[in-house]
């Protein structure tokens, strides 16, 4: 299987760069495909910039939020995330009717190519991060189905990935079954919707080569809701002594509780069995999500 689900947008190199021209000729040139991630798919152009295009009709209307939301988040957190410099149109002339963006590069590697104990220099950084995005979002901030909400929500689908066995022994569904149980037994969050990030897995992370946080990228589940959720980050990135750091610093950084930190638990679980229930076990994302089943079990 592949790192993303299969697509039901046909994108392309070609179509990148006609809509580049058609669009902003300004930046036109020769585009390179970087990437297909789980809802769009991404191509180099230039030095300076990449092209991001749906690839999924169910996200495509996300890349909206993206638009509208990321230039007003990224004047206020310090680690640098991709606010869209040039906004593209829908394009039925070309055959593609979504709108589009135009996004900065940033130079780096992807969490997910390196082992867990090379994030290390990432885990202070990203709990600055998750603390500056988390404030309370205003009322018109989009909301998610799949991100951020009470997670007896995602309770049946969930139990229904346990059911398909999520590739592992049955006595590792039955220990995954109790870390969910725990989380679902937990307080619910009972302040205001904070804004979150919604997926912050390791592909969704730049390091730069000294292994420090250089971008957090891909805001497609931009939303507000639960910040347990942006908090299961510390089991789908890290290993058990950076994690203990990530938490430590997210806890000298805004108020938590022993609640929160299981329902954080709890959401890495439901993002792991998601990668792992879908794609499989094989690539580097589904790497992720097996290291995500494994990490919820370690504490």
């Amino acid at each position: 299987m592949t790192d993303a689900p299969e697509p039901d947008i046909v994108v392309d190199e070609a179509l990148a760069e006609a809509l580049v021209a058609s669009q902003h000729p300004d930046l036109a040139g020769r585009v390179v495909l970087v990437a297909n991630g789980w809802d769009n798919a991404m191509f180099r152009l230039g030095e300076h910039h990449l092209v991001r295009l749906p690839r999924r009709t169910i996200a495509a209307g996300l890349v909206l939020h993206e638009q509208r939301w990321l230039p007003s988040i990224a004047a206020r957190v310090s680690v640098p995330v991709p606010a869209p410099e040039r906004i593209g149109r829908p394009a039925p002339e070309l055959g593609f009717d979504f709108p589009w963006s135009i996004l900065p590069w940033f130079d780096g590697v992807s969490a997910a190519d390196v082992e867990p104990s090379a994030r290390a220099a990432a885990a202070t950084p990203l709990a600055a991060f998750v603390a500056e995005l988390g404030v309370a979002a205003p009322a018109e901030a989009p909301g998610n189905p799949y991100r951020g909400v009470p997670l007896a929500e995602r309770d049946e689908v969930v139990r229904g990935r346990f059911e398909r066995g999520l590739a592992v022994q049955p006595e590792k569904i039955e220990a995954l079954r109790a870390v969910w149980d725990r989380g679902l037994a937990a307080a619910e969050w009972s302040g205001p919707p904070v804004w979150l990030h919604g997926d912050l897995h390791p592909a969704n992370l730049v390091l730069a080569t000294s292994g420090d946080l250089a971008a957090v990228v891909d805001f497609g589940d931009v939303c507000a809701g639960d910040p347990a959720c942006d908090l299961a980050t510390a089991w789908l990135g890290f290993d058990a002594l950076d994690r203990a750091v990530f938490r430590s610093e997210v806890d000298r950084l805004r108020e938590t509780d022993a609640a929160m930190w299981d329902r954080a638990r709890a959401w890495a679980l439901v993002l792991g069995s998601a990668i792992v229930d879908t794609i499989g076990t094989g690539g580097r994302l589904g790497r992720v999500g097996v290291q995500a089943l494994d990490a919820v079990l370690v504490d």
